[in-house]
């Protein structure tokens, strides 16, 4: 028998929990985009931690919907489902507070016979340090969790902590991926989630949600990648506020993702990005598949 151990690790929770931060912090890249605005991911995205004894591959899951009955989100809630039905260890991650009616949601749909380990994120927002031990108490009672571990993914504190629980659960087994491998998804699916996320952290509350970006020409000539890029809007009125004034606002986002490519990719990226209107888009079943929901 092996000491090697590799398994598939989901990362769930309720929207603007910091998943993705914590799935990004263990993996040392960023993999799955963040922002400060709820429900940036929309995408499972595995990031793959390699190490001496063990290979997690974390599978960060978009926050379970509750409120919204679109056919985005129920693809949405049909991820984070089909992601707990495949993996061997559950980390769901919750706010260092009180439980909440969302919580509780993700707890129904927690597997029968799996570990979960529950990551309470964001414990330097506690004003009294002294009250965490009573809040982790509580959550104790509201699921036979594995373990408990608070984090907090932005800093990187406890992380390995939470590695230690993880790994006790992993099944012994060969590497899954390559060691050098830091996610499953392709470099076309990196290149427009970077571009949506610039979307989510540059545009306004609302406008975010009904976007969405579709790669149509990724091609690579030596270390040098020619991408172009459409961001699909709702409507024709949504175009002009994703341009901007002059094109300021369009040529800032690709600006920033052309960066943030050209560091993960290690080479030079030539990006063009443009509007598209597609009306209806997030609640077309046949549309969204096109536009790689699954």
């Amino acid at each position: 028998m092996t000491d090697l151990k590799s398994g598939y690790v989901a990362i769930v929770g309720r929207p603007n929990v910091g998943k993705s931060t914590l799935l990004n912090r263990l993996v040392g890249e960023k993999i799955s985009i963040v922002s400060r605005k709820a429900q940036t991911t929309r995408h499972r995205v595995a990031g793959i931690l390699t190490e001496a004894d063990a290979q997690y591959v974390f599978v960060d899951t978009p926050g379970f919907q509750t409120k919204h009955a679109s056919a985005l989100n129920r693809a949405m809630n049909r991820g984070v489902t089909q992601a707990l039905a495949d993996v061997d260890v559950v980390v769901f991650v919750v706010e260092a507070k009180a439980f909440s009616a969302q919580d509780r949601a993700v707890i129904r749909l927690l597997p029968e016979g799996k570990p979960v380990i529950l990551a309470v994120n964001k414990t330097d927002m506690l004003k009294e340090k002294n009250s965490l031990l009573p809040l982790l108490a509580g959550f104790s009672k509201e699921y036979p969790f594995a373990a408990i571990v608070p984090v907090c993914a932005t800093r990187g504190n406890q992380l390995q902590d939470l590695l230690a629980e993880v790994r006790k659960y992993l099944p012994h087994d060969e590497l899954l991926f390559a060691e050098d491998d830091i996610t499953d998804k392709s470099e076309r699916f990196l290149a427009a989630e970077y571009i949506r996320e610039k979307v989510f952290r540059l545009i306004g509350d609302e406008l975010p949600y009904a976007t969405t970006v579709e790669i149509e020409k990724f091609e690579i000539d030596g270390a040098l990648r020619r991408i172009s890029a459409a961001i699909v809007v709702d409507r024709a009125a949504h175009k002009g506020i994703v341009i901007g004034k002059g094109g300021e606002m369009l040529k800032r986002i690709a600006s920033e993702a052309r960066q943030d490519m050209e560091r993960l990719f290690d080479g030079k990226v030539f990006l063009e990005v443009f509007v598209k209107v597609k009306s209806g888009w997030s609640d077309d079943e046949r549309l969204l598949k096109s536009l790689g929901y699954e």
